[in-house]
């Protein structure tokens, strides 16, 4: 099932993706269906409710073409926004790195997350500001500890996400400021829609590519991971209480704009595209902030 969080008739919503672009649009309230997959996430009872709407097909649901709602980022107030640096050996090495022995480990703000089609917003204060493609893993039950061989059952689904960065301020500044060069306002893309784990044969199998204005600057597969999964799971709960709605940004592929010689960076007018085998196409726009 694909899931998207929808503006319909001034009212946000979930809506269910088809493969014809349309969409079946839930009332919320109805049979206990909440307006958000985060509300939806944490209640046992709506996922149970809407399990029951699909074993009858959506009968009686509106059901309306993909152009006629607004798609919002999928999820937006969550929990946890984490990400995993330098996951592709090949990446860590274009970054002037050789591969960590254990996952890189930083984070973000929720309010950095923006949906499909929403502007990137290039701040005034910096001008080296990157594309990053990523596989984001949504987390669909709560735990602590979590063994290996448990983790996959505590994913719920997968976005496709765009973990843009100020490279001034994440490298440019004493200390190394990731956190402030990954936050910015805007720079979370996510999307276009949560595609639950059943529509994906193997995670660790898909193709993921980012274009820059229709040139492909990133060609990969999850395949080639550091760290699978499975793994970053079960060593992120060690640390922490992963709960229904938490973001993991897996890492980025060779082909970053640092990377390059001469380096590329974002420029108001550019489109940039992230796609993900099985998962979608996450496209936007960058602007510049005014």
């Amino acid at each position: 099932m694909k899931l998207a969080s929808v503006t319909y008739q001034q009212q946000r919503r979930i809506g269910i993706v088809r493969e014809n672009e349309r969409c079946f649009v839930l009332e919320p309230g109805s049979n206990g269906i909440p307006d958000s997959i985060e509300a939806y996430l944490a209640s046992e009872h709506a996922q149970k409710a809407l399990a029951e709407l699909e074993s009858n097909g959506f009968e009686g649901v509106d059901e309306v073409a993909l152009s006629d709602v607004h798609l919002n980022p999928p999820l937006k107030n969550v929990n946890k926004v984490i990400c995993i640096g330098k996951n592709y050996a090949d990446h860590a090495r274009e970054m002037g790195g050789e591969p960590p022995e254990i996952p890189v480990v930083f984070s973000m703000f929720p309010s950095a997350i923006v949906g499909p089609g929403e502007s990137v917003v290039l701040p005034a204060i910096s001008h080296q500001v990157d594309y990053e493609a990523e596989l984001v893993v949504v987390i669909g039950k709560s735990g602590r500890h979590i063994s290996r061989d448990q983790a996959m059952d505590h994913v719920f689904g997968y976005c496709c996400g765009n973990d843009i960065s100020a490279r001034d301020w994440q490298k440019g500044k004493p200390g190394g400021q990731w956190l402030l060069g990954k936050t910015f306002d805007t720079f979370a893309p996510l999307g276009p829609f949560l595609v639950t784990k059943n529509e994906v044969d193997d995670p660790h199998q898909l193709k993921i590519c980012c274009r820059l204005n229709g040139e492909v600057m990133q060609s990969s597969s999850t395949s080639s991971f550091i760290f699978q999964i499975d793994f970053l799971i079960s060593h992120l709960s060690q640390f922490m209480t992963l709960a229904p709605g938490d973001l993991i940004f897996t890492g980025t592929p060779p082909g970053v704009g640092a990377g390059r010689k001469p380096p590329l960076f974002l420029s108001p007018g550019d489109t940039v595209e992230v796609e993900i085998e099985s998962v979608g196409v996450l496209t936007n726009p960058i602007v510049a902030e005014v």
